[in-house]
């Protein structure tokens, strides 16, 4: 029997360094409300569900929850699972037999498309189960958001990661290149150009997924680049592809890895700034030349947290419970972006979310392919919070040559 006042929390997809605000909110907004008994949380997402693997969060303390709160990944654990019918019928199967009356999903797109299932079958069975789904995601893709919650505090790492690179560079000059996560959308890549103060400071080259990857080009603008400065640094997106689609790591890597989801594994290793490396060695005969992959580090660093995220996270799990509370509708909460920097919340339907994805718009992407705009400056620079670290420089007097040397 349906109980209104049981709630079931769950985490799914990569985390982040601020998707624990997001189960706090939850948390706390549902102890609010009178109606509200008991909110469970299911560890490892869908998986727990399926699993019966629950949590009563009801009996954890507000401190502790604070204080879990401002950790960085998922609290329950979460899940690469990508639930199809089937399997979302045995969710719904699970949340029928326990009485949970809201069901509240904090991920990404596939996590929305899972939310959009279960609540279809509740629909389907008669069973008055209310559905929201809460965004999280680093990539930034999910239609519908100005941006999502994660993103900002890897965008922060990413920014603050190509500025220590950049000055690295400018002290040992060489070619310095960094592959970034994005598969699809390029945003995250793109914060790299946020480190930027001087005009000749890295990255000089910017190369994202909404752009076709030619190598030849590729070689002519780092040769052209280290030519001018003396030095070049190049932000990468993991999904760089081809004018047929296909990820250029995975046409020079020998040994493909796919995930979950049947996609090629681009994260995780080294394959991409290894082999864009040695192709600059190899072909313009460049000595210093050293790349790196942020990997699964970008996600969730400890000290280097958007202020900004950190309080909009929170702000989308109690929004959720609102929604859930007052309205009559599943949903996905968005965030849209009001005056030059505000954030306002909607409970938009889940079937303009779910298995969609949202690309770089072409008015935050340079006409050259390789850099990015200042309306993309503009869009991102409040997200990343206050309190980004500044670099300066010498402004030595050169002293005269003795031995003309």
């Amino acid at each position: 029997m349906v109980n209104p006042g049981k709630i079931l929390v769950a985490q799914g997809g990569g985390p982040t360094a601020v998707i624990n605000q997001s189960l706090v909110g939850v948390v706390l907004e549902a102890r609010r409300h009178k109606s509200i008994d008991l909110v469970y949380g299911a560890r490892h997402g869908v998986r727990g569900i399926v699993n019966e693997d629950f949590v009563d969060l009801t009996q954890e303390t507000s401190h502790n929850l604070e204080m879990v709160a401002g950790t960085p990944a998922s609290a329950l654990g979460s899940t690469r699972d990508k639930p199809d019918l089937a399997y979302c019928h045995e969710i719904f199967t699970v949340l029928k037999a326990h009485g949970i009356g809201h069901f509240f999903y904090i991920g990404g797109n596939d996590s929305s498309d899972t939310v959009r299932i279960v609540s279809e079958e509740a629909q389907k069975a008669g069973y008055p189960l209310r559905c929201i789904h809460i965004p999280k995601t680093i990539d930034n893709d999910l239609v519908g958001n100005d941006h999502t919650p994660g993103y900002p505090s890897a965008a922060r790492f990413v920014a603050q990661a190509f500025a220590g690179a950049n000055l690295d560079n400018a002290a040992l000059p060489g070619v310095y290149l960094a592959v970034v996560m994005g598969r699809h959308a390029g945003f995250l890549t793109a914060a790299s150009a946020l480190g930027k103060k001087f005009p000749d400071d890295g990255p000089h080259l910017i190369y994202l997924p909404e752009r076709t990857f030619e190598l030849p080009r590729f070689l002519a603008d780092v040769k052209a680049m280290h030519e001018r400065h003396g030095r070049c640094v190049i932000a990468v997106s993991e999904g760089i592809h081809d004018a047929s689609g296909r990820p250029i790591a995975a046409q020079l890597a020998k040994d493909l890895e796919r995930d979950a989801h049947g996609n090629v594994q681009l994260s995780g290793n080294g394959a991409l700034a290894d082999l864009l490396c040695e192709e600059v060695k190899a072909k313009l005969g460049i000595k210093r030349v050293r790349g790196d992959t942020f990997g699964y580090v970008q996600r969730s660093f400890v000290g280097c947290v958007s202020d900004v995220d950190q309080r909009e996270a929170r702000e989308v799990g109690e929004k959720a419970v609102q929604f859930a509370m007052w309205g009559d509708r599943n949903g996905s909460v968005a965030i849209k972006r009001t005056g030059y920097y505000s954030a306002d919340y909607e409970l938009i339907p889940l079937e303009s979310v779910a298995g969609k994805t949202r690309v770089m718009e072409d008015a935050f992407i340079a006409d050259s392919g390789t850099d990015v705009t200042d309306a993309f400056r503009m869009y991102l620079r409040p997200l990343l919070g206050s309190g980004l670290p500044d670099a300066y420089r010498l402004r030595p007097a050169p002293v005269a040559k003795v031995l003309n040397k």
